[in-house]
């Protein structure tokens, strides 16, 4: 090998030499045809390059646009029992997903105080409530012995005149009560003549909806306000004190003042509490408020009259829509944020929701467009989210199709990419078709 590189060195240098005797032009040309040559004996002196390994190997690489077709006999379409929806385009409202919390309405929500001084005991045959525990309007969950020990039942002179000072408390506390029930209906009294009123305007055409919705709005939080001052009162006509002048004192029970849950327990039994210290906490979350942050750039696209359908934060929608109705609230808005907030009423009846629970609300935009859609039973999810439908190539051939949903209105899914309008897709037995294809059902 050193002989040859020799060689092929020797003859270079001897071409070199005499093309040097021929000129300058020359010499160049010849010695850049030299330079060229060289690597040429070094190649014919060195290993082969080893080639690099690919660092992966896929067997059988599987593209989405390459997916399996299954193909079915008649009698096995049949049996699956498969029926088909072509793609189309429909007129359809627009909406725009915003994220919500759930919260409890004013009023919904009482602390309920210790009337007069006294010592708390449990009702005969009940047990302590705990937070959770599920009340109904005047059951009784306390009583309270005033100023008394469990083991006496006799005023000493002292506890003579703080008894006839907490009569004289719960007297005036029953006489602002009934004031309070009576301003309340007066205002739902004002607020069903507004209602009234705007409700006429907009039959001879000299109103507007909007005007409408406000007082619909107004007299829903009047009736509200008139609710909680009747209870409020009710729970003030409940409590019973015997004449301090037989020298005897009779226990008052403590009992919840609307239909709810207890929410939190301050006292403890045997526990002696002061007038006004806090007892228990109920609250009644049968309806709840949705708040809904929207950037302030977008309030004025934002159809505010229309309700609002709610998905949870899955993005999955229930079977049956639910839907929360538009309110009237003094306005309120997040300024870091540069937000706006909508308010909506929830019915919770079956205890669905929590309050703190944050939701997905699909607010209508103003206007209509044509948007793509099928229908909704056509989709089917994979274990990762992922959504995707059967399209029918031609009888009994269908293969699987990736999908994008954007929302769904009215048992139809708009499609923000997906097969073409005119295809048909399996809406029946798309499930069955699944189960056939990845070869867990026959």
């Amino acid at each position: 090998m050193t002989v040859g590189i020799a060689s092929c060195w020797m003859s270079h240098w001897k071409v070199s030499r005499t093309v040097q005797t021929s000129g300058t032009g020359t010499a160049i040309v010849l010695m850049s045809v030299i330079v060229g040559a060289l690597p040429g004996c070094q190649r014919t002196s060195s290993a082969p390059a080893k080639a690099h390994a690919s660092p992966a190997k896929v067997a059988h690489p599987v593209s989405e646009s390459q997916l399996n077709t299954v193909e079915l006999l008649p009698e096995a379409v049949q049996r699956l029992g498969l029926e088909t929806a072509v793609v189309e385009q429909r007129e359809l409202s627009r909406v725009r997903p915003y994220g919500a919390e759930l919260m409890l309405p004013g009023g919904a929500a009482v602390i309920v105080s210790a009337p007069v001084t006294g010592t708390l005991q449990i009702p005969h045959g009940k047990k302590f409530p705990q937070p959770g525990l599920k009340v109904t309007v005047g059951e009784s969950l306390f009583d309270l012995l005033p100023m008394l020990s469990p083991e006496r039942a006799v005023l000493t002179p002292s506890e003579r005149i703080r008894f006839a000072e907490a009569r004289n408390t719960i007297e005036q506390s029953r006489i602002d009560a009934a004031g309070h029930v009576q301003q309340a209906h007066v205002q739902v009294e004002a607020a069903e003549i507004v209602l009234a009123r705007a409700e006429r305007l907009l039959r001879e055409q000299a109103g507007t909806v909007r005007a409408v919705d406000d007082a619909k709005a107004q007299l829903s939080l009047a009736q509200k306000t008139l609710e909680a001052a009747t209870q409020r009162q009710k729970l003030m006509d409940g409590i019973d004190l015997e004449s301090p002048e037989t020298g005897t004192v009779k226990s008052l029970g403590i009992a919840a003042p609307l239909n709810g849950q207890v929410r939190t327990i301050q006292v403890r039994p045997g526990e002696i509490v002061a007038a006004g210290a806090p007892l228990f906490e109920i609250m009644n979350t049968e309806t709840l408020w949705l708040r809904v942050a929207v950037y302030a750039g977008e309030v004025a696209e934002i159809a505010a009259a229309e309700p609002a359908l709610l998905i949870a934060l899955d993005g999955r929608p229930e079977e049956t829509p639910i839907v929360a109705q538009p309110m009237e609230l003094p306005p309120t808005s997040a300024p870091l944020a540069a937000a706006v907030d909508l308010y909506f009423e929830v019915d919770n009846a079956a205890g669905n929701f929590r309050p703190g629970q944050r939701l997905t609300a699909q607010l209508k935009l103003q206007g209509s467009q044509l948007q793509t859609t099928l229908p909704w039973s056509a989709v089917i999810h994979d274990i990762y989210g992922g959504q995707w439908v059967y399209e029918q190539l031609k009888a009994g051939t269908f293969v699987r199709r990736r999908i994008e949903v954007e929302w769904v209105q009215d048992g139809h899914a708009v499609l923000k990419r997906g097969p073409a309008v005119g295809t048909d897709v399996v809406t029946a037995g798309a499930a069955e078709l699944a189960g056939t294809e990845f070869g867990f059902a026959k």
